[in-house]
């Protein structure tokens, strides 16, 4: 029996198109967070989504892995889960008389942690290794994670109360971080209608594949980018460790970090996969700006000077990608 051949990159951009289409029937608008998803999915970069209460964050999430052939779990974080709630742990079997390794919720390839920024240290250090290593440890034995692995995970900017801020060097390992934003009128009106009817069901079926995502991963891989776009990537990436060499003295005393060489990669990357969903095998200036705040906005780390001015690491983003020029 001749083994599946792999689909063409048309058969791809049709069932990326029927992803869109069958989210839509459960999640009214945000186009652009979903689009952010994609990205991650396609690139292997965890998401970190953040916005206020009821923006969809977390349905559009289990309506997206319900579109996928894909193992999904959902946890919700909390100030009492235990490393052992997330990875799993070693149990007492009676009847054969010795210890058995009984897996968590990690153990998926599509995990949503709701609310990440609610549970304590040791926690988030057992997702960090789940994250980086696309391993886990239980006792004294480490398991590799089934592939496509990826972390989705959502926190809420208004609650500070019982919540525990993020290490840096987990923030770092998040791909991207989209803000989600309000619905524009249109699309809130067609939510309202939806949820009025308490009958309204939205039926969603499987589009992708794991072979389609590692075929659309090659696929990506193959995506051409110029040595220029190449060198502009690192030129935006050394712009935010030293304003000052780029024209933009006036932010060079609020900046305590730059961003982490897993920037340019992430942005490489980034800039391939819109491309690919574009429909094009090469990448443009405006692929790479237009994820550029995504991958950016969590890595650079801002001063207290920054925060009593005002000053975010958003409008410095912006200058970087109106000052540095593409040579």
């Amino acid at each position: 029996m001749m083994p599946p051949q792999p689909a063409s990159v048309p058969d791809y951009q049709q069932k990326i198109k029927q992803v869109f289409a069958e989210v839509g029937k459960v999640v009214v608008g945000q186009h652009y967070m979903l689009n952010r998803l994609l990205i991650g999915l396609f690139t292997g970069g965890h998401i970190l989504l953040e916005g206020v209460p009821g923006l969809a964050k977390t349905l559009t999430i289990s309506t997206l892995s319900k579109v996928l052939h894909l193992h999904f779990q959902r946890v919700q974080f909390t100030p009492d889960l235990l490393p052992s709630d997330l990875v799993g742990t070693m149990i007492y079997n009676q009847n054969q008389s010795e210890f058995e390794v009984k897996k968590g919720p990690i153990f998926a390839n599509l995990v949503l942690a709701d609310e990440v920024n609610r549970s304590p240290a040791k926690v988030q250090s057992a997702l960090l290794e789940a994250m980086q290593e696309k391993q886990v440890t239980i006792g004294e034995t480490t398991y590799p994670l089934d592939l496509p692995f990826l972390v989705l995970a959502t926190q809420n900017p208004v609650e500070q109360e019982g919540t525990y801020p993020l290490p840096e060097a987990q923030v770092d390992r998040f791909m991207m971080k989209v803000y989600v934003d309000y619905l524009k009128k249109t699309d809130e009106l067609e939510v309202m209608r939806r949820m009025a009817n308490m009958s309204y069901v939205g039926e969603v079926s499987p589009v992708l594949t794991k072979e389609d995502i590692f075929g659309i991963r090659q696929q990506i891989n193959q995506v051409q980018i110029s040595e220029t776009l190449e060198k502009y990537i690192i030129e935006l990436v050394f712009a935010t460790r030293k304003p000052a060499e780029y024209d933009l003295t006036e932010f060079q005393q609020y900046v305590q970090f730059g961003v982490s060489p897993r920037a340019s990669i992430a942005l490489h990357r980034a800039a391939k996969a819109v491309a690919f969903l574009d429909e094009r095998d090469y990448v443009l200036p405006e692929d790479i700006k237009e994820v550029a705040t995504d991958v950016l906005n969590h890595r650079i780390l801002l001063n207290y000077e920054a925060e009593a001015d005002g000053i975010r690491t958003q409008d410095l983003i912006e200058a970087i990608l109106r000052k540095v020029p593409i040579s």
